[in-house]
């Protein structure tokens, strides 16, 4: 059963050794230091803090794997995500690679991402993640305009993206990723064109386009309450989605989850392993761990994961264990969004005798595919995959 809360302090006392043993397929690693906290972001991340104390996160980041060690996860894709990861200080970020390298068994790890701010890159820093091992960057560049990236409070220029780009090939990275967003408010059909055209010139083999969302408590979902700003219409954001699939398509870039768009081998492996309902563990304040149906989140703030690492269990607050349909139910959920769909081979269950209903009735939509290998989102069906997906766990 999940570990009882403490009402007082929502501590879950927990060990790895309790868990299944089970071959750990991705490392998550958050860093949460941020030069700024752009309105749209509902990540955990803060501003201004001191290099002494992000030297302590580093010790206690390793601290936290220490307690991984005996386990010996072999993960083989690992990503740091953020805030800003390219934060951390240069020797600090170098302690803290080699300090992974040496506490877990990194030898399968065939993808190693860092995501990086555009208007921080530096070509020192970045060679020292090449040598380091990581072989692939992401980029947020958001958009290519200026007002557009005044709206969501970015804090980096349109030449700032080219800058890094240009810097990570010098430091010998080919595998590079680019965020977009669209439906920001003011943002064109035109002006959103100029921005694909705009990171299709850099020559990136991966980009990641989403539709701007409005998550409760961030900055920009309190302007829109306000009136402040307004929201693009629900159909111009259905017509930048076509727009992109169409546009990327032809530029020879695979949808592969709704999403995120790759040339031929250039998908993220870390974010499949996600999505394909694989295990993966994760360090840093919030972040959140999969192990044969054990899911639980690291303590969210800073000081609460500070305080709680030292005390030799998980700095976790939530731990619950999924039943199998709710497994199942969960995965589904998330392959529904990619390019290949849901293949019966995966699964121990028959889908199609425990979803039959579901499926009959929206492939009678023209919602989905349905064919010998499993099934997907048709082009139509991917207008409205959340109400697709809710059919199949309608009770």
């Amino acid at each position: 059963m999940p570990r009882t809360l403490d009402l007082l302090t929502d501590r879950v006392d927990l060990s790895p050794a309790e868990l299944p043993a089970a071959r750990i397929d991705a490392l998550y690693v958050h860093v949460p230091f941020c030069f700024h906290k752009c309105h749209y972001c509902d990540f955990y991340s803060i501003t201004r803090q001191t290099p002494e104390r992000m030297d302590r996160f580093v010790d206690l980041l390793l601290t936290e794997a220490d307690l991984w060690s005996a386990q010996r996860p072999r993960p083989s894709t690992i990503f740091f995500g953020g805030g800003t990861p390219s934060l951390l200080p240069l020797k600090a970020m170098r302690r803290l690679l080699t300090g992974l390298h040496d506490r877990l068994d990194l030898s399968a790890v065939d993808e190693w991402t860092i995501e990086v701010n555009p208007a921080t890159a530096d070509g020192d820093y970045l060679r020292m993640l090449r040598d380091a091992g990581v072989n692939r960057l992401s980029f947020g560049a958001q958009s290519f305009d200026l007002a557009e990236l005044k709206t969501l409070e970015r804090h980096h220029e349109p030449a700032d993206v080219e800058r890094s780009i240009s810097l990570a090939r010098e430091a010998g990275f080919e595998r590079l990723n680019l965020d977009l967003i669209y439906a920001i408010p003011g943002q064109t059909m035109a002006s959103w064109q100029r921005s694909l055209e705009a990171a299709l010139a850099l020559g990136v083999s991966h980009l990641s386009c989403y539709g701007l969302t409005y998550e409760p408590n961030t900055v920009i979902a309190v302007r829109k309450r306000l009136g402040r700003l307004t929201a693009i219409e629900d159909d111009v954001e259905l017509q930048m989605l076509h727009v992109t699939r169409k546009r990327l398509a032809e530029a020879g870039f695979e949808a592969y989850e709704i999403s995120n768009y790759a040339q031929t081998g250039q998908a993220c492996r870390h974010n499949l392993a996600y999505w394909t309902g694989k295990n993966y563990i994760g360090l840093g304040p919030s972040a959140a761990s999969h192990v044969d149906g054990h899911r639980f989140k690291n303590r969210q703030h800073l000081g609460d994961w500070e305080s709680a690492v030292p005390g030799g269990s998980l700095p976790v607050v939530e731990h619950e264990i999924l039943s199998a349909d709710e497994r199942i139910e969960e995965r589904l959920m998330l392959e529904l969004r990619l390019g290949r769909g849901v293949r019966w081979a995966d699964y121990l269950a028959d889908l199609r005798d425990k979803f039959a209903t579901p499926l009959s009735h929206l492939k009678g939509l023209g919602l989905i595919a349905v064919d010998s290998d499993g099934f997907r989102l048709t082009e139509q069906g991917i207008d409205v995959a959340d109400g697709v997906a809710a059919e199949f766990f309608a009770r």
